[in-house]
């Protein structure tokens, strides 16, 4: 017969003793020695690296333009990859230092070509170690970091990124830079060998002429001019030299949307298209698209600066959307791109986040507003009512119609149109924009127009603003864009929202989805009474951002017509991507511009428009910061 404790009759778990916690104690300590021989765990190998690498290109630079450093315990450190060898130890050092850092990032993110530039890199350098200072130490640790690139190769498999020849310019231009700026650093930092007291202008002279491998009006005693020479013509053979092999480097291209891909889209969004308001914006030219094993279901994305962005659910079947997740993710991990979705539904999210671990937090709120509950009357809508009666005794008519009922001269007038009010010279929009106004394949866009007749005629006749909605499935329309003339009198975008709420039945439309208004929970709850003082520290802090980012002003454009709100999330990895994913979102929508600026003779012409079977189209620029800009 055997009996119970109190603790297991009543479910409890007993207390672990003193002696129990230290064998368990011993246990991991056991387990992590044991590990030791084994190494590190691969997927730990590709950052481990990287981050060895950097810190050892930071101390090989440090290393070549400090001479006391050259001489200091911490340069033993210094050694451990190629750099202070013989007479050309700064040289080297300050060159090993820069590609060491230049292969760092393409490291850590498991880059396949990064993986042989470094694994050639250290054989040399354990050489040179060995042969010009004999160095036991200087061969023992590249050889260390060499055998674990080799072992873990298979952790360093990514392909190569988007890109093209430009990136040989904007390496030109920045590598250029930067060692101007170290060139500074080194001919200053010899304060006790400078012979007189040269002025800046002859110092910055040395350098450039440093650069190219000619000698400058500045001199050393000693044989420190030998030093800083040979530092100066490394940095201008490294700016050569790797502006050189990026403009002859084979190009890896942005995927672009195919016609193939556009069509099969266009059937999935002609079957699933109602599900959700930003399907349509799938279709923009300049995303790429993975598809389900199955073909019915696919996701839309964009590569901008290492992230893999989606935006809004997957189009096509529920059912099959973890197919088309799934080839997402082994796309994403086929180039180490971070993935993200930005703007998808809650049940969007809640698949996203079943089938990938990924997390999801709320980015705000879409407006949508229901035809059939839309009404002018009431006190609610009073600023709204007035404002556009106003508009209309000013003499404004307006027209809602379909694409399709435009002819082409109209057609080319409203392109022109909305691409002179843009109002910026960057293009916005990525996520909730389509980037394209009367191509014949978007038939069922609706265009609302404001018209004012008795005005005299300008360039684009009597026409005054313009709204463009995308279809939303059978019965809906998704806000695209919003352009205006400047010289129009305000509340023309008002006035358009209206006409269109009240033509919407007559089209066969019941729900128009409106602008979407980032943090909108936040900027609504914080303004209530009783909302504690960390949501007021948050408002306060979105209200300071609305001075440069539509924030405020969306939402309060929106609530104007009283709309349901739908919220809209953001998916990521880990919480230490969102920043990252922020500032790819912020280039994706044109709000930060990395290019290099070019005369306007030698920008790229944007690419002419796919061919139709009915007649060419010309292709105008996403909409300005007023549209559904995330």
């Amino acid at each position: 017969m055997s009996g119970r404790t109190d603790e297991e009759m009543s479910g409890r778990v007993p207390k672990p003793t003193a002696r129990t916690r230290e064998r368990v104690r011993d246990s991991a300590v056991l387990r992590r020695v044991r590990r030791l021989p084994r190494g590190p765990r691969p997927e730990a190998v590709p950052l481990l690296v990287g981050r060895a690498c950097a810190l050892v290109g930071l101390l090989d630079i440090a290393a070549g333009v400090f001479p006391r450093f050259r001489h200091s315990r911490m340069h033993a450190l210094a050694e451990v990859l190629p750099g202070a060898l013989g007479s050309f130890a700064a040289a080297l050092s300050l060159s090993a230092g820069v590609l060491l850092l230049l292969l760092a990032h393409g490291l850590k993110r498991g880059k396949r070509r990064a993986w042989r530039a470094a694994v050639a890199l250290l054989p040399v350098g354990a050489v040179a170690q060995f042969t010009y200072r004999h160095s036991l130490l200087g061969v023992l640790i590249p050889l260390v970091l060499l055998t674990l690139l080799l072992r873990h190769r298979d952790q360093f498999a990514a392909l190569p990124d988007p890109r093209s020849r430009w990136r040989a310019l904007a390496n030109f231009v920045l590598m250029g830079a930067g060692s101007l700026l170290l060139g500074l650093v080194i001919v200053n930092a010899q304060p006790g060998r400078l012979v007189g007291d040269p002025s800046l202008a002859d110092r910055l002279a040395h350098v450039l002429y440093g650069l190219f491998g000619f000698e400058g009006p500045v001199d050393y005693r000693g044989d420190t001019s030998w030093t800083v020479a040979f530092c100066l013509g490394a940095l201008g053979w490294l700016t050569a030299v790797t502006t050189v092999y990026l403009a002859f480097r084979p190009e890896h291209p942005a995927a672009r949307l195919t016609e193939d891909d556009e069509t099969r889209l266009r059937a999935l969004l002609a079957e699933h298209g109602g599900r959700d308001s930003l399907g349509h914006f799938a279709l923009r030219r300049d995303k790429a698209v993975v598809f389900s094993p199955s073909g019915k279901a696919a996701v839309t994305y964009r590569v901008v600066s290492g992230v893999m962005l989606a935006s809004g659910d997957p189009i096509g079947d529920v059912e099959a959307w973890p197919g088309a997740i799934e080839r997402f993710m082994d796309e994403a991990r086929a180039h180490s791109w971070t993935p993200a979705v930005m703007g998808c539904s809650e049940t969007g999210g809640q698949v996203w986040t079943r089938e990938t671990g990924l997390d999801a937090l709320e980015l705000g709120d879409e407006a949508v507003v229901d035809v059939k509950d839309f009404s002018l009357a009431g006190r609610a809508m009073r600023n709204v009512r007035q404002m556009v009666k106003r508009i209309e005794r000013a003499g404004y008519e307006t027209r809602v119609r379909r694409v399709r009922d435009l002819g082409e001269a109209e057609l080319d007038r409203i392109r022109r149109a909305a691409d002179d009010w843009r109002g910026t010279d960057t293009e916005r929009g990525f996520s909730m924009a389509l980037g394209r106004v009367g191509d014949p394949a978007d038939g069922d866009c609706l265009v609302a127009t404001a018209h004012k007749a008795d005005a005299e005629p300008g360039e684009y006749g009597d026409l005054k603003a313009i709204l463009h909605f995308v279809p939303w499935g059978g019965d809906g329309v998704s806000l695209d864009l919003m352009r205006r003339d400047r010289a129009a009198d305000p509340g023309m975008n008002e006035l358009l929202i209206v006409a269109a709420l009240q033509a919407a039945p007559a089209l066969g439309i019941e729900r128009v989805s409106l602008n979407f208004a980032m943090f909108r929970s936040a900027l609504a709850r914080g303004e209530k009474i009783g909302a504690g003082p960390v949501l007021r520290a948050w408002r306060g802090l979105l209200l300071f951002l609305s001075r440069w980012f539509q924030i405020e002003s969306l939402y309060k454009f929106n609530a104007k017509f009283r709309p349901r709100w739908e919220p809209r999330f953001v998916v990521y990895r880990v919480s230490a991507d969102l920043p990252r994913i922020g500032f790819a979102a912020m280039q994706a929508e044109g709000f930060l511009n990395l290019a290099v600026p070019l005369p306007r003779f030698l920008r790229r012409r944007t690419p002419a428009p796919r061919p139709c079977a009915h007649r060419p189209v010309l292709e105008p620029a996403p909409s300005e910061g007023t549209v559904r800009a995330a």
